[in-house]
């Protein structure tokens, strides 16, 4: 088994051994993986931090020890607080990473890293808090940075942050936690599941208060929520039909 670890700012992780193949999640900076195939370009990996699978380019990962690989706390226990932070590389340059990155394992890559960090298990509280910073970042399938972001990507970022491990889509999320029965019962920083015609949950967002919700559509935004979905003020129409809410923490 060969493991490895992502050293640039954002790598895509893609469905297949394709460039032109769709990106379906992201490594940020850090983040560290098994390799379950290796092929001459590409690599299949497999996350440590919530075992999302897919392939890799071979030129944007750097491959590590298993002593090095076990050696890393996989609650993500220090993660980079600042909408972009910079590491210093051995030869002096600066490479930009960005918010949830993973600063625990720069000493490994012989990097320095002097930005804010977050740290351990923050309150419940703090979630909205979080959330608040993807504000109007864009729409993007399979991201996960303040530039480009999914439903899940923002469900699961902004518990990484805070220290608790969310899966990384909407349909596995789900099914995590505690159901709740009303929207009266739940707590700012409970999560809202949405399904689509065929009743598959593929949206997600994050309870806030007052009965509004912050999630993606075309951009992070909040909008208002009740008992049958997502009410969109500007467009005077429900954008996503509500299938249940979960309390995580």
């Amino acid at each position: 088994m060969q493991y490895g670890i992502c050293p640039l700012s954002i790598v895509p992780i893609r469905t297949n051994p394709d460039d032109c193949a769709e990106m379906s999640s992201q490594l940020l900076y850090g983040e560290h993986f098994k390799v379950l195939e290796s092929r001459k370009k590409w690599s299949r990996i497999r996350v440590a931090y919530d075992n999302f699978e897919g392939w890799v380019t071979n030129n944007q990962i750097t491959l590590i020890s298993e002593e090095e690989f076990e050696g890393f706390d996989k609650t993500a226990s220090q993660i980079s607080a600042d909408i972009i932070s910079h590491v210093c590389t051995p030869d002096g340059m600066l490479l930009p990473i960005l918010l949830g990155s993973m600063a625990e394992p720069v000493s490994l890559l012989h990097h320095t890293f002097e930005g804010h960090i977050f740290e351990g298990k923050k309150n419940k509280e703090s979630l909205v808090d979080t959330a608040f910073l993807y504000l109007k970042a864009p729409y993007l399938a399979g991201g996960k940075s303040p530039f480009g972001i999914d439903g899940s990507g923002l469900a699961q970022m902004v518990y990484k942050i805070n220290g608790y491990a969310l899966e990384r889509t909407a349909g596995g999320q789900s099914k995590q936690g505690e159901a709740l029965s009303f929207i009266e019962e739940s707590e700012p920083g409970d999560l809202a599941f949405f399904d689509n015609n065929e009743g598959i949950i593929d949206h997600v967002g994050i309870i806030l208060k007052d009965n509004y919700i912050i999630h993606v559509n075309g951009h992070v935004r909040i909008d208002r929520l009740d008992h049958t979905g997502i009410f969109n003020t500007e467009e005077k129409l429900y954008t996503h039909k509500l299938r249940v809410i979960k309390k995580i923490i």
